[in-house]
């Protein structure tokens, strides 16, 4: 769990994710489209994928991905980041946490 934590607080935006989950790679787009460059980090191709997976389940994530980190505050997986989309408060979250700048 520590290095999850560690990993996600590292960056402006990070995504953990698998390479063949069609919804992570939605909002992996939608957060791109934004013109954010987040980390990501595919659990099934980095050498410590499982302990990450571990680390996703010990922090209470169901499912494990996408698990989505923004200005070192766990968001939470899709449905969170799809909602924080339609309310119009992912933009100002991406800018206060300087992953893009307008």
């Amino acid at each position: 769990m520590e290095t999850v934590k560690r990993l996600g607080f590292e960056d402006p935006v990070v995504i953990f994710s698998k390479s063949s989950c069609c919804i992570s790679y939605t909002i992996k787009t939608l957060i791109s489209s934004f013109g954010a460059n987040p980390t990501i980090y595919e659990l099934d191709e980095v050498a410590n994928g499982e302990e990450l997976e571990k680390g996703l389940s010990e922090l209470g994530r169901k499912p494990l991905v996408p698990t989505v980190f923004i200005g070192k505050q766990l968001i939470g997986g899709s449905n969170e980041v799809m909602s924080l989309n339609v309310k119009g408060k992912l933009k100002p979250m991406l800018i206060e946490a300087k992953a893009i700048w307008v």
